[in-house]
């Protein structure tokens, strides 16, 4: 009903006016034409002079004279007869108005508001009509209008539906780009781990096997033959030396760790560490140790 309202409010209302402007005005004009008391007549004077009618058939019967020839003698003149007096001719008598009946003014009060009714209706017709015809128009309007944004509405709801569509299959996308990352991943650490145990395994099949014996046993001859015993050294020597190494060989730190001689033979096997470097290359990369513990005993 609001809406009804707010759209067709201005046609209501201008209709409502001419309605009431039409109304006043019919009412106007039965004021105008209300049936009034009839004038009296009151008769006009009229100015005349009465002839008999025998004066006026004597004067038409009277000859008309014959003109005489030019040669002939003139008759004596008779006696002159004397004039007939002028005729006035009668003034026109006006037709005397007709006096209109009360009826009569009724009647022609009621046809011309009949006339002005029906001209009033046939205007009001034509207004609604207008009326009609703009509203119409605005419905029209409205309907076009409304059509245009359900279109642009429904334009924009497949844009956004493709655009979540889009968004999905990227999301699907970067979760599949993450799933064989991730599977990826799994299996280098995986492949590491097997690696790592398998270098394990060969590093302990190494260690234990007969090239850790050979190449122990070549340090220990290393050490030896660089040794320079000291005064305080008694037989039996036995001592756990700490190495750092880089690869090559090379020693870069020295420290014995435990020792059964005194603080001179201590550094005397520090000291035959670094002479000995670089080391001897072990036969087996599983071998190599950056840092290794070697126990020396030089007696053996």
């Amino acid at each position: 009903m609001t809406g009804f309202w707010r759209e067709y409010s201005p046609a209501v209302i201008f209709s409502v006016l001419l309605h009431a402007g039409i109304v006043v005005a019919v009412i106007a004009l039965t004021q105008l034409h209300f049936p009034r008391t009839p004038q009296t007549i009151h008769p006009l004077g009229i100015d005349a002079i009465v002839i008999d009618s025998r004066t006026l058939h004597a004067r038409d019967a009277a000859p008309t004279p014959v003109a005489q020839p030019a040669s002939a003698p003139a008759p004596a003149p008779a006696a002159a007869k004397p004039a007939p007096p002028p005729v006035a001719t009668p003034a026109p008598v006006p037709a005397p108005r007709p006096v209109e009946t009360p009826a009569q003014v009724k009647a022609e009060h009621a046809a011309e508001a009949a006339a002005a009714a029906a001209l009033a209706r046939q205007r009001i017709a034509d207004q609604q009509a207008e009326a009609a015809r703009v509203a119409a128009s605005l419905a029209a309007t409205r309907a076009a209008e409304t059509a245009k944004k359900a279109a642009e509405a429904q334009r924009a709801a497949e844009a956004q539906k493709a655009l979540e569509a889009q968004k999905a299959l990227e999301a699907q996308k970067a979760a599949d780009a993450k799933k064989a990352a991730d599977l990826r991943a799994k299996a280098d650490r995986e492949a590491e781990l097997r690696r790592q145990l398998a270098d394990e395994e060969h590093v302990h099949e190494v260690e234990s096997g007969p090239l850790a014996t050979s190449y122990y046993g070549q340090l220990q001859a290393r050490l030896t033959r660089a040794w320079i015993k000291p005064p305080s050294a008694g037989p039996g020597t036995d001592c756990r030396v700490e190495v750092t190494q880089v690869p090559g060989g090379e020693v870069v730190a020295a420290r014995v760790t435990q020792c059964n001689g005194d603080a001179a033979v201590r550094q005397s096997i520090e000291n035959a560490v670094y002479r000995a470097s670089p080391l001897p290359e072990p036969p087996d990369p599983a071998l190599f140790h950056r840092v290794f513990t070697f126990e020396f005993k030089p007696d053996e």
